[in-house]
């Protein structure tokens, strides 16, 4: 082990799962409170592909998608997101949702060759279903039905 890897052991070996919550709440606050939201997306896009190593995102996405919806939860990994993202703060919003349009196609594309085939089918059924009900709650019929449509060209192509 080299001098980082002895001091961290030695800060954080005897801390509970609380006290490291609560220590790293504080250092991404402190951490990311001089960057600019490009340098948090630049940073969130280089770091996914390796945080996504052994994750299962079948399980995974749809618990995180509602914990970044439902705001700041404190220490949690979701809360700790959250702050990262602009608190969840109005603010923070446009960006979350222009981030996670540019991340979640890289983050898919990533996950989905190491899963099981079957685990694949749910999950992409899943999203497909939920990408198309979410982005059509504000049309009418005809716009909905249009854009079913758009969807379906674009899947079979």
């Amino acid at each position: 082990m080299g001098m980082i890897d002895d001091m961290m052991e030695s800060m954080i070996g005897g801390m509970t799962k609380e006290e490291k919550q609560e220590i790293m709440s504080k250092m991404m606050e402190k951490f990311f409170s001089g960057m600019t939201a490009e340098d948090k997306q630049k940073m969130m896009e280089q770091m996914m592909p390796k945080m996504m190593e052994g994750i299962n995102m079948a399980e995974m996405m749809p618990r995180m998608m509602m914990g970044m919806m439902g705001g700041n939860s404190g220490g949690t990994p979701m809360g700790m997101m959250s702050q990262m993202m602009g608190g969840g703060q109005s603010t923070g919003m446009p960006m979350m949702g222009n981030m996670m349009t540019q991340m979640m196609p890289q983050c898919v594309s990533t996950m989905l060759p190491g899963l099981p085939k079957e685990e694949r089918i749910d999950f992409v059924l899943k999203m497909i279903s939920t990408l198309l009900d979410r982005a059509s709650a504000d049309m009418s019929e005809e716009e909905r039905n249009d854009f079913v449509a758009r969807a379906l060209e674009r899947i079979t192509a």
